[in-house]
């Protein structure tokens, strides 16, 4: 393995780490906030469990 393909290497799994957490946090943020009434009631669990207000 050359200098450059472990560094194109770190670049990748960098840069896919990076994407999970956006992901995530993104999914987090939606099902925490959304006002939608079906939407709601399926997230209200998820709410509880990670510490955001319900009503």
């Amino acid at each position: 393995m050359t200098l450059e393909d472990h560094t194109s290497a770190s670049r990748t799994g960098l840069a896919s780490a990076f994407f999970a957490l956006i992901l995530g946090v993104g999914v987090i943020a939606v099902t925490g906030h959304v006002q939608a009434a079906a939407l709601h009631d399926a997230a209200h669990d998820v709410r509880h469990a990670t510490g955001f207000p319900c009503h």
